[in-house]
């Protein structure tokens, strides 16, 4: 894909992010962050787009990850990337995460956010996390059930190097209110917890049905295909 193409591509779903924005009545453009899913793709595309102002960028895998960090660390045009983990966390992998990124939105147990917590540098400012909620209850996915989170928010909320911002999902494909339940829950959770002063995100929605997230309350879209093409 040309820069030129690239450009274009994120010009329009920023666009489109806008405008499900105004849409929503109580949606505000500034508080819905786009998050550019830049798995596979090659850190030129990823400078390409900072230098247009994107500045958050989601990974799913990890070496491939620390590598374009490393790589893009010294470009002035990349200085103000936030980088984002969105894959799956192993025990062994948590050291890296802690290390190299500024977000992780797949928490889904107690053992992985105390590494993480234990494992963040000290000069740096703490882990954001967002706890994964498989909100649809499928066997194939990640993510703790609705009726764990109060026992693992209780848990994170107490990790000094940690800072719990919120919740994520993936729901499923057929399921049409998956977005609303998950808002009712982020909701309730605000009121159950008054102390989480930074509860403030709701990372839900992808290329396919960001516009019916925003509507319901998203705060964080996770694009990929629709701004860097098809994975390969």
């Amino acid at each position: 894909m040309s820069s030129e193409s690239l450009i274009n591509n994120w010009n329009t779903v920023s666009q489109q992010v806008a405008q499900a924005c105004t849409q929503a009545e109580h949606a505000d453009t500034e508080k819905v962050t786009l998050l550019a899913v830049s798995k596979t793709k090659p850190a030129a595309m990823i400078a390409t787009l900072a230098k247009q102002g994107q500045h958050d960028f989601g990974e799913n895998y990890l070496q491939e990850a620390i590598e374009k960090i490393t790589v893009l660390k010294d470009d002035t045009d990349c200085a103000e990337i936030v980088w984002h983990y969105i894959g799956s966390i192993q025990r062994n992998k948590t050291r890296d995460i802690a290390e190299h990124f500024d977000w992780v939105q797949t928490v889904e147990r107690d053992i992985i956010a105390k590494r993480l917590n234990e494992q963040r540098p000290e000069d740096m400012s703490p882990l954001n996390v967002l706890i994964q909620v498989n909100i649809d209850a499928e066997d194939s996915k990640s993510g703790c059930q609705p009726d764990e989170l109060s026992t693992l928010i209780n848990t994170i909320k107490s990790y000094e190097r940690l800072q719990l911002r919120g919740l994520m999902i993936i729901p499923a494909k057929e399921n049409t209110d998956a977005f609303k339940r998950t808002q009712q829950l982020f909701d309730t959770i605000k009121q159950q917890h008054p102390e989480l002063s930074a509860w403030d995100t709701l990372s839900m929605g992808m290329s396919d049905d960001m516009v019916d997230a925003i509507a319901n309350g998203s705060t964080m879209v996770r694009v990929g295909t629709a701004i860097f093409g098809a994975r390969g």
